[in-house]
């Protein structure tokens, strides 16, 4: 089993550290792992080191958001020189402007009849590596909890037996705190040419995150995306129903591009994910085929 795609606690919504996720992997019969944390190298030497005694190959990995057109995306880089300052500058970057968006943020959500403290939040935020940053799951998690919304009709979708009640808490990140959602907060993030850039580089491969979620809607930017220099695309996703991981497939041998499987593994914020629930059933050896390049970075 091969699983290319896991959050640490250094993402600001990740549950577990570097090395129970090697851990994790290792009990559940994962051979392969890349932690790869939101704009952050930080995890991959300690998990790195926890993996090798298990017996767990480790690539190198990060998934930094950037935008093209206008869009926002998540580029994953595999196989990575994790020490070099490249990374430790985007995640200064991101961090330096977290702040700000958490506070708009809070006021949108007041904004739509909901009251949230921020000492609620800093409970929260304090338990993470990101202090600062106050994240569109953690809205969700002390709105679900508070009684004097138990029956509010915007939150009863996230309740269990709701429409969005699998994965509730992402769910209501996604509906309201992401792109073009009413209680998103602007982020300047790097473009995606630069991001492709800084992960070859620095030895890595570029491969585009979840393309159901965040092509959704945008389809006529793959073509200009792949010309960036793009090196993969993540075809097998938690995200994707069988369907669209064969499509997804198909499409990047279309596009001459090698495809990779991660499940996006966070613990809590998404509780129906599962290590290695990508969905990719391919036979093993076509596997270790199409991804033979980064393989070779295993270690």
């Amino acid at each position: 089993m091969i699983d290319l795609h896991m959050h640490s606690i250094y993402s600001d919504d990740g549950q577990f550290t570097p090395q129970e996720l090697a851990e994790q992997c290792a009990a559940c019969g994962v051979e392969v792992m890349a932690v790869t944390d939101h704009n952050s190298a930080k995890a991959n030497r300690e998990a790195e080191e926890t993996a090798r005694k298990r017996g767990v190959r480790y690539i190198t990995g990060i998934e930094i958001d950037c935008t093209y057109e206008g869009a926002d995306f998540h580029m994953l880089g595999y196989g990575i020189d994790d020490a070099s300052p490249d990374f430790a500058k985007v995640e200064e970057n991101i961090r330096s402007q977290v702040r700000e968006a958490s506070e708009i943020m809070l006021a949108k959500t007041r904004e739509l009849g909901f009251w949230v403290e921020e000492e609620e939040l800093n409970r929260l935020s304090g338990k993470s590596l990101w202090p600062d940053s106050w994240t569109g799951e953690m809205f969700a998690e002390i709105l679900l909890a508070k009684p004097e919304y138990q029956d509010h009709p915007m939150l009863l979708p996230y309740r269990e037996g709701g429409s969005r009640s699998v994965n509730a808490l992402v769910n209501f990140y996604w509906d309201f705190y992401a792109q073009g959602k009413p209680c998103y907060a602007h982020i300047e993030f790097p473009d995606m040419k630069d991001i492709v850039d800084i992960i070859h580089q620095n030895n890595g491969l570029a491969v585009l995150a979840h393309p159901c979620v965040n092509l959704k809607g945008k389809e006529q930017l793959l073509e200009g995306i792949v010309s960036l220099g793009i090196d993969g695309m993540e075809a097998f996703s938690s995200y994707h129903t069988p369907e669209q991981c064969k499509e997804r497939m198909e499409q990047a041998k279309a596009c001459g591009l090698f495809y990779t499987c991660g499940s996006d593994y966070h613990g809590k914020t998404k509780p129906s994910i599962s290590l290695g629930g990508h969905g990719c059933g391919i036979p093993r050896e076509e596997l270790d085929q199409v991804l033979a390049r980064l393989l070779e970075k295993a270690r």
